[in-house]
C-alpha cells in the first residue's frame, strides 16, 4: 500500500543478545510519545532475544508466538502449566513457570530474557501488584525492551488498568512499544460465539455504532516485529482494522458464510448485564464489558487508524476475512459429527 513497507528479516544466528538504540520519535523526557513519522526506519542487525511471552496461548499471544517463530526469534512461553504450553505450542517450546497472580514466580520466569511481550489477562485487575512488579523484575534481570498490548484509549482513560501499566513503563524509562488495539474481530469467535452458534444472534448493547474491528493475527505480527525492528520502539500506536462496520453488517457476513440467518439484537444495558451474569462472568468483568460495549453506541471504536497497515506494509485483515477463515467456530454443537 502507498507509503507502506514490509519487514524482511533473515533468521538470525543468536549468540549474545544485543539491543540497538533505534530511532526515537516524539519521545518526551517523561516517556513515550505518539508515532507520527512515515519515514523508512532503521533496522536491527541482531534482534532482541530471547523474548518472554506472557499469555502465549491466548488470542494475541498465540499469533505473536507464530510470528516470532517465523522471524527466527527465540522465546520463552510463560504460563502456569508447562505441559499445557507444550501441548498447545509444540513440544520444542521453552516453557517458563509464570503465574501473574504470584510475584514469587517472576524472577525465574524472566531469567535470561532480553525482551518481554506483556499483556493483561482479564482476571488481573490490580496491575500495581502484578504487571508493574513483573516489569521491575524484568528490568532488574536485564530485559532491554517491553512490548505491551494495551487497549485503545488507555492513555486517556485512567480507570482502565492498562493506563497504570503504560504510566509505569514511562516512569521506568525502558525501551517500550505500546500497542493499543481496538475491538478484536476474534470477539465473534470468543465472547459472542455461543450466542451466534446456539441462538443465531449477536447480543450486545452497542446500538447502531460502527466498529473498526482489528484481527489479532495482525496485532501479533506487529508485536513480534518490534523485537527485530528498532524503529518500532519508543512508540505508541492505536491499531484498528481497515473499515468500521455495524453489527448488522457483521451479522449479514456471518449469515452468508454460514448459510443460515444470523441477526443482531441490540441489548439494553440491564438485559446485557443479566445475560453476562447468566453466562457466569464475574461482576468486575461484566462491568468492564458492558461499559466498553455501551461506548460503541457513541462511536468510541469507529475511528479507522491507518497505522497498522503502514507498519505491516500491507492492508490489515478485514472482519470479513476473519469470518471466512473461521466458519467452523459457529457450527452448532448439535450439528457436529
Amino acid at each position: 500500500m502507498p507509503g507502506g513497507r514490509r519487514i524482511t528479516v533473515a533468521k538470525a544466528q543468536f549468540a549474545t543478545p544485543c539491543c540497538g538504540d533505534g530511532r526515537i520519535l516524539a519521545l518526551s523526557s517523561t516517556g513515550l510519545g505518539e508515532a507520527a513519522s512515515s519515514k523508512e526506519p532503521l533496522r536491527m542487525s541482531t534482534p532482541i532475544a530471547p523474548v518472554l511471552v506472557t499469555g502465549a496461548t491466548g488470542n494475541v499471544g498465540r499469533p505473536a508466538v507464530a510470528a516470532l517463530r517465523a522471524l527466527g526469534v527465540p522465546f520463552f512461553a510463560g504460563g502456569t502449566d508447562a505441559s499445557r504450553l507444550r501441548r498447545s505450542l509444540g513440544e520444542d517450546v521453552v516453557a517458563r513457570h509464570l503465574d501473574l497472580a504470584d510475584p514469587r514466580t517472576y524472577r525465574d520466569a524472566v531469567r535470561g530474557a532480553r525482551g518481554l511481550f506483556l499483556l493483561r489477562p482479564p482476571p488481573i485487575a490490580n496491575v500495581e501488584e502484578t504487571l508493574n512488579p513483573l516489569i521491575d523484575e524484568a528490568i532488574a534481570a536485564g530485559v532491554e525492551h517491553v512490548t505491551f498490548v494495551s487497549v485503545d484509549g488507555a492513555d486517556r482513560q485512567r480507570w482502565v488498568p492498562h493506563h497504570a501499566v503504560e504510566a509505569h513503563l514511562r516512569r521506568r524509562g525502558i525501551s517500550a512499544t505500546i500497542l493499543r488495539p481496538g475491538f478484536f474481530a476474534q470477539n465473534f469467535g470468543d465472547a459472542y460465539a455461543n450466542d451466534i452458534r446456539e441462538r443465531d444472534e449477536i447480543l450486545v448493547p452497542a446500538g447502531r455504532g460502527r466498529v473498526a474491528f482489528v484481527d489479532v493475527r495482525d496485532v501479533g505480527e506487529l508485536a513480534a516485529n518490534t523485537f527485530v525492528d528498532a524503529a518500532l520502539r519508543h512508540q505508541a500506536w492505536t491499531l484498528t482494522g481497515p473499515a468500521a462496520v455495524t453489527f448488522d453488517e457483521v451479522a449479514a457476513t456471518l449469515a452468508t458464510a454460514l448459510g443460515r440467518s444470523i441477526r443482531y439484537r441490540p441489548a439494553s444495558v440491564l438485559g446485557y448485564v443479566l445475560h453476562l451474569r447468566r453466562c457466569g462472568l464475574p461482576w468486575t468483568q461484566v462491568l468492564v464489558q458492558t461499559v466498553l460495549h455501551v461506548g460503541l453506541r457513541f462511536g468510541n471504536a469507529a475511528h479507522v487508524d491507518p497505522a497498522l497497515g503502514r507498519l505491516l506494509g500491507r492492508p490489515p485483515r478485514t472482519v470479513q476475512q476473519y469470518v471466512a477463515d473461521h466458519v467452523a467456530l459457529w457450527t452448532p454443537v448439535r450439528e457436529r459429527a
